[in-house]
């Protein structure tokens, strides 16, 4: 199939086989998927400008039908999502700005390319760490509830929410009762400076930052993402559109099978513990790196 805008003729099965699958891993982990969307669109052949651009566009449909099955979970914190909207819109557009730097310069492809791996490698040894961790400290205890949540790396979220810089916060669908406004628009703002550079959510930024720096359990975490991405993805839809870098045909056939698979993604949260979650989001990552390297090669 043909696609004009970008000027890419690419299977729309295949389109929709891969919306299918990241509206799974979406609806599960939080994230827009743009660390498989991203490597997915890039190997078959379209320019990373265009999936910067298109995959933020096929993400907002995804998150919207994600977040809205996570809200009615109680999955969803409403004061964060919004507090972290500014924050992620502002890092959004300084992304995409860095993005039209580099389509000026020619190089844009191997930059991002590259930046990409090293962001996805590091997320996944860390998360992998962390959760390993996190797993052996809890070995022979009393079993936890399925939705419980806990983490090795808990005293660094309980240090900064001791930070009581001015103004404060409290999120009590998180279970936090004070934090720094400072904190949280510190944390959108790095997510959103990788969405609008790499594409996506970047869900596979904020929601381990969300988990490990903010200390909101995961499960929140998952769908406060969601709620969050769809807002800052359809602002940064609207950036990379008015520069050119959207197909946005790409994004309706990708999502024809992302809306299917976030409902199936959703509902198996409720099965797992959040280390649980966060031990089978690792591989991820890399899976998305190893696709990028294999494009840089064989270009």
């Amino acid at each position: 199939m043909n696609f004009p805008i970008s000027g890419q003729h690419i299977n729309p099965v295949y389109l929709i086989v891969v919306g299918f699958v990241i509206g799974v891993f979406g609806g599960f982990f939080g994230v827009g998927g743009s660390f498989l969307a991203g490597p997915a669109l890039f190997i078959a052949g379209m320019p990373m400008n265009f999936v910067v651009g298109t995959d933020l566009a096929h993400i907002v449909g995804k998150s919207i039908a994600a977040a809205r099955k996570h809200q009615t979970l109680g999955n969803v914190d409403m004061k964060l999502a919004w507090i972290m909207v500014i924050g992620t819109v502002i890092g959004s557009e300084l992304g995409a700005q860095g993005i039209q730097m580099l389509k000026r310069t020619g190089k844009v492809d191997f930059t991002v390319g590259i930046t990409f791996v090293v962001v996805l490698i590091a997320v996944s040894l860390f998360m992998a760490w962390e959760t390993l961790r996190t797993l052996r400290s809890q070995a022979g205890k009393p079993k936890r509830p399925p939705r419980k949540d806990f983490s090795a790396f808990g005293y660094v979220s309980k240090a900064l929410q001791r930070i009581h810089l001015p103004p404060t916060v409290d999120l009590p669908t998180s279970g936090i009762r004070k934090i720094s406004f400072w904190i949280i628009l510190l944390v959108s703002f790095v997510g959103g400076l990788f969405s609008g550079f790499l594409g996506g959510g970047a869900g596979y930024i904020r929601m381990p930052l969300m988990v490990y720096l903010l200390g909101v359990p995961t499960h929140v975490a998952v769908g406060t993402d969601l709620f969050e991405v769809m807002i800052s993805a359809s602002y940064g839809t609207f950036s990379h559109a008015m520069k050119g870098n959207v197909d946005i045909m790409v994004a309706l056939v990708m999502h024809t099978g992302a809306a299917v698979g976030a409902q199936i993604g959703v509902a198996g949260t409720q099965y797992f513990s959040g280390p649980k979650i966060r031990l089978a989001f690792i591989p991820l990552p890399l899976i998305g790196a190893g696709l990028i390297i294999y494009r840089l090669l064989t270009m």
